[in-house]
Parts: structure tokens; sequence; C-alpha cells
């Protein structure tokens, strides 16, 4: 049977949701927030009242489920939810939804198809230099952000975002003010930095790692990236994010700071 979430179901879900804490975390980051809107949230539940899956209708899909069953009555929902620039999830459960929509959704402009999934802690984080300084981003620094952000997702998905989405900015802006986004600059320069994207009990997922061109080779991206993870993981278990598996830098990165896989994501883009 497929319900929203209400009131009632929310501790149920929540904790289905936390039984695979580094898949689920945005969708569950969703729900406690509630930057989810509850007539995009979903919830599967068998016959005998068991909760098999929760699924997210919003500009991107986001999938968490149990079975090829639980997939194929998402897929028969999705149809009165067709404006979706994503379809994000486990790789085995997104490769089944795009089966069941593909003959009536517009074609992906991308995909990704195998996306590993990373976890470290306080005790596996390795490279360490406490004399980074690293930091949260201020809301003056906000413009200069927008503009390197957008440039990494030129890069990564061959769109502009200040061109397509214009709400994009202030997103940014948005994460700045959560104290979100975080970098290291060195006499005004930007070296490197990253956003949190979702924030749960179990994990932070960590998002937009990046380091400027101009600022490459100089090994800044592990001395950034290993500090700020230290300051997060003050205050929260673990720390996880996803890599596209032909991305064999940014891989290489993330294993010598101690991330060691957990899972397989896949990812289908649409951006017209």
């Amino acid at each position: 049977m497929l319900s929203t979430i209400d009131r009632a179901t929310r501790g149920s879900v929540i904790a289905y949701l936390a039984k695979r804490p580094f898949e689920n975390a945005y969708v569950r980051w969703l729900i406690e927030s509630g930057h989810g809107a509850v007539e995009d949230l979903w919830v599967w539940r068998r016959w005998d009242g068991e909760i098999a899956g929760v699924i997210y209708f919003g500009t991107q899909i986001v999938i968490a489920a149990d079975d090829p069953a639980t997939v194929d009555a998402f897929a028969i929902e999705a149809r009165r939810h067709r404006a979706f620039r994503m379809v994000v999830g486990p790789k085995a459960l997104v490769e089944r939804f795009w089966e069941r929509v593909q003959t009536w959704s517009r074609p992906p402009t991308a995909i990704r198809e195998r996306q590993l999934l990373f976890v470290v802690t306080a005790s596996t984080l390795r490279c360490v230099d406490p004399a980074i300084p690293v930091r949260p981003a201020v809301a003056a620094e906000a413009a200069s952000i927008v503009e390197h952000s957008a440039e990494m997702m030129l890069g990564e998905l061959g769109y502009d975002p200040r061109e397509r989405r214009p709400g994009f900015a202030y997103g940014v802006r948005r994460l700045i003010d959560r104290g979100w986004w975080w970098i290291w600059k060195q006499n005004d320069e930007l070296r490197f930095m990253l956003n949190v994207g979702a924030l749960t009990e179990q994990t932070v997922q960590l998002q937009g790692v990046w380091t400027p061109p101009a600022s490459r080779g100089n090994g800044y991206a592990t001395l950034g990236m290993a500090a700020i993870c230290a300051r997060l993981l003050e205050s929260t278990p673990t720390l996880s994010l996803y890599v596209n598996d032909f991305n064999e830098k940014a891989i290489a990165l993330y294993e010598r700071l101690g991330f060691s896989v957990v899972g397989e994501l896949a990812t289908y883009i649409f951006l017209e």
C-alpha cells in the first residue's frame, strides 16, 4: 500500500531509513528537518503493514526500498510526478526504476551508472594537520562561492546552473547561513571547499568537494578535506559521500584520507 508520511508514521519511517544510514541519509534528513514537503514523501507498506520502501518525489527522485515490488509501485506513482531532474538511489533500485519508467519518461541526458558510497570515522581519518585554517564560509563570501560552485557543476554535469536554475545562488547562500559550507582560504584565495548536503544523527553527507583549477597539484585537497572532516567528526559519528567510479583522482583522495566503500549508488540526470 502506498501512502504519504504523516505524524503517526513518521517515527517508523525514520527507523526504517536508519537501517541503511548512508544510503538513506538524504531522505531521512528531508523528513526530520521538514525540508521535504509532505506531499512529496511516500512510503510503501507490505500486506502485513511492514515498511518496504520510502521515496521522495521532488525535483530529484530519491529511492529507498527493500525489493523489486516496492520499486515497481514507486514507478507507477512516478507518472504523477514527472517534473524530476534526477533519479538517485542504490544502483540496483535506480536501474529497476528506470526500466519501469523509460517507456513514458524523457531520456536522461547523462547517466552515472556506478557511484561509490564512502564512509569515514574519527578513528579511520588520516592526514589531519590541525594547523590548516578551515572554517565555515560567511555571507560576504557567497558571491565567490556561487561562482566556484557553478564552475564545478559545469565541469561535472556539463551545464551552468546560473543559467538553468534561478534559485541556484539562493541555495548556496542558504547552506552558508546554516554553516554547512566549509572553505580553506589563504591570503584571500580559495584553496579548497566542500559542503554538507544532509545531516542525521548517524552521518553527515558531504558534497561539492572542489579545489579551484589554479590551486591544484599542491596537495590542498588532502590537507583541506582532512581538516574539515576532523572538525565535523567532533559532532557526528561518521561522514559519508558518493563519487563517480570514473573519478579516479577523487577516489584516490578519499582512500588516502581513510574513507572506505560501503555501497554503490546510481544517478540518472534529466537536464532538458
